[in-house]
């Protein structure tokens, strides 16, 4: 019998998704579940996005350039301009998502074997997206603790050795909602300068601050032309999660060049999703302000709630809209499938994504959880309940 390869092998299964068949059985059991696991928002997605969609007249859906559409890259570059990133059109790459823009990047930077240090935990699919082009994640460990600030820069560089080919942040971060301090961007970008190494930077969720924090964008800072990489994505930002439309960004033209030639390989980004994408810059600054104060009530009830249940350990996000949660328990895949599987309160139960596969470090995150407060408040608050309940009779 044909087998499959190594690389399929050890392609690591989504901590978001891997539950799905679980959660599914469960609703054909007839329980509701209330999904606390997957980061999408429930926010309306802009119309002036969803009309540029139904009120267009192509004849003929074409391709789109490998880089996107001049158009869109060009609205781009005003885009950025007013968040004080100024690059040009021609520093941008139109992707399938950020998912994508973050593949290209790996790719184009690092070759079989090399290695990229991360900040843990982090975005699950970066382990993926690092397996797929063969590069080996390195992982430096912040700490529910401190919030899960930055790790010392010294912890850093006991890791750089020469396969060392970049450092990858997500800022503000997944699963985390760290926001990095500017003081922390500049201590990174001088480690990137002073080792030779790129300093990747994934800022999808770059809207989305709070308690009056700014983002710090890697591409502000001076002397890091040739070191900085932005991705970024329309998912979240306009809760278009479905159109697939991200960006690799950066003013160093070989990395252009290079990635590139991995986007013609895939010939080009969808045409409709890149049409709602440029009509969404047209989205008023109010849209914005609307979300960040509904994910502030909503991240603030959550905590307020999590803090009512004995032994229970929570990171306060200032960005995006996730939180890690530390549980008393040992094993958070078991109770995972334990709440779908066994358990329900009311005919209700909920799904949470268990955060050890947000690490690399065997053995970490097995008593946390990822929430993604993307839910309206009654739901989180019947969640947290329920939550707060199962722990009670939960004998894991």
């Amino acid at each position: 019998m044909p087998s499959v390869s190594e690389k399929g092998r050890s392609m690591p299964a989504s901590p978001i998704r891997k539950l799905v068949p679980f959660a599914e059985e469960a609703k054909r059991k007839g329980k509701k579940v209330i999904h606390l696991n997957i980061g999408q928002p429930d926010i309306k997605t802009p119309k002036v996005a969803l009309d540029a969609v139904k009120n267009n007249d192509l004849e003929v859906l074409e391709y789109s350039r490998t880089e996107g559409s001049d158009t869109y890259r060009k609205k781009l570059s005003g885009y950025y301009a007013k968040n004080d990133i100024h690059i040009d059109a021609a520093d941008i790459i139109v992707t399938t998502g950020g998912s994508e823009a973050l593949s290209f990047a790996m790719g184009s930077i690092a070759d079989h074997g090399d290695e990229i240090i991360i900040p843990e935990p982090f975005y699950a699919n970066y382990n993926g997206f690092a397996t797929a082009v063969g590069v080996n994640v390195v992982p430096v460990t912040s700490h529910i603790d401190n919030n899960f600030a930055l790790p010392p820069i010294e912890e850093f560089e006991k890791l750089i050795t020469p396969k060392t080919k970049a450092i990858l942040i997500c800022n503000p971060g997944n699963p985390t909602g760290y926001l990095y301090t500017e003081e922390e961007i500049k201590k990174l970008a001088a480690m990137a300068k002073k080792h030779d190494l790129f300093l990747v930077a994934d800022e999808v969720y770059r809207e989305f601050t709070y308690d009056g924090c700014e983002h710090h964008s890697i591409l502000r800072e001076e002397g890091l032309e040739a070191h900085a990489i932005m991705i970024d994505s329309v998912s979240k930002r306009y809760s278009m999660c479905g159109a697939r439309i991200g960006c690799l960004v950066t003013r160093n033209k070989e990395v252009i060049q290079t990635a590139l030639k991995f986007a013609q390989a895939r010939l080009s980004p969808p045409t409709y999703a890149q049409i709602a994408s440029e009509a969404a810059l047209d989205t008023p600054q109010q849209y914005f302000d609307e979300v960040k104060k509904e994910y502030v009530g909503r991240r603030d009830l959550l905590i307020a709630e999590l803090e009512k249940i004995d032994g229970v350990k929570i990171g306060r996000p200032q960005g995006a809209f996730y939180c890690i949660v530390e549980l008393p328990i040992e094993d958070a895949d078991h109770f995972a499938q334990w709440l779908l599987k066994e358990y329900s309160l009311d005919g209700e139960t909920v799904m949470v994504a268990p955060a050890g596969g947000f690490y690399a470090s065997p053995g970490l995150g097995k008593n946390q959880i990822r929430i993604a407060y993307v839910l309206e408040k009654e739901s989180l608050k019947r969640a947290v309940k329920i939550l707060k309940e199962a722990l009670k009779s939960y004998k894991g």
